[in-house]
C-alpha cells in the first residue's frame, strides 16, 4: 500500500478525554508531559487550520473537565466539545460519530487519555471502517507502562500508525520554510526550550 502523508488538506484530530483528573490516572508518562504534548497537538491544529473534534467523558465525576487551555487554543471546537455520558468507545456515541463523520476527512489523527482505554477503542473502529488512524503515543497515556504497550501494540496490530507529536508536526508542517512552518518551529521551542 502507498503511504500517502497526512497534511492539513487531509487530516482531521480527535482530542479524546484529555481531562484533568484522567491524566492524573495516566501514570505511564508524566503528567507535565502529557499536557505539553496534547497541547502542541492543539496549538499545530490551530496554525494548520486542521478540523478538530474534542470529545470528553463525565466531566462533572472524578474524570473532570477538559484542560483549561483547550479552551483557550481551540474556543470554539471546546465549546462544540462532544460530552459522552460514560460511553468508553467515542466512536459508540452517536453525537461523537457525527462529528467525526462531519470533518469529511478519511485520515483522522487521534491522541486520547488513556491510550488502554479510551484510545484503543475508536482507533479500533475506525481502521474497522476504512479510515486511516495515525495515534499519537505521547499523546496519551496509559495507567501502567504494560497498559500503554499492550494498548499500541494492539492498535499496530490492526493497522494503526502509530507516531509521536513532534513526528506528527513535522510531517504535517512538510516544510519549515513556510508561513505555518515557523509558526509551527515556534510551537516545539516553546515546548522543549526550557
Amino acid at each position: 500500500m502507498t503511504y500517502e502523508k497526512f497534511s492539513a488538506d487531509n487530516a482531521a484530530l480527535l482530542l479524546i478525554d484529555h481531562q484533568v483528573g484522567t491524566m492524573g490516572w495516566a501514570k505511564s508518562m508524566p503528567f507535565e508531559e502529557l499536557k505539553r504534548n496534547a497541547l502542541m497537538l492543539a496549538k499545530a491544529a490551530r496554525i494548520l487550520k486542521l478540523p478538530v473534534v474534542l470529545t470528553s467523558s463525565m466531566e462533572e465525576y472524578a474524570q473532570g473537565p477538559l484542560l483549561s487551555e483547550l479552551e483557550e487554543i481551540l474556543p470554539t471546537e471546546f465549546a462544540g466539545r462532544i460530552k459522552r455520558l460514560g460511553i468508553v468507545n467515542a466512536m459508540d456515541d452517536e453525537n461523537f460519530a457525527a462529528a467525526v463523520e462531519a470533518t469529511g476527512r478519511k485520515k483522522l489523527i487521534i491522541a486520547g487519555v488513556t491510550n488502554d482505554v479510551c484510545t484503543v477503542y475508536p482507533a479500533l473502529s475506525l481502521v474497522r471502517d476504512g479510515f486511516e488512524v495515525q495515534v499519537v503515543a505521547d499523546g496519551g497515556a496509559s495507567p501502567t507502562a504494560m497498559a500503554d504497550d499492550i494498548a499500541l501494540r494492539r492498535m499496530d496490530k490492526a493497522g494503526v500508525t502509530l507516531t509521536t507529536t513532534n513526528q506528527l508536526i513535522a510531517e504535517l508542517a512538510g516544510s519549515w520554510a513556510t508561513p505555518e512552518g515557523g509558526q509551527l518551529v515556534q510551537v516545539l521551542m516553546e515546548a522543549f526550550g526550557d
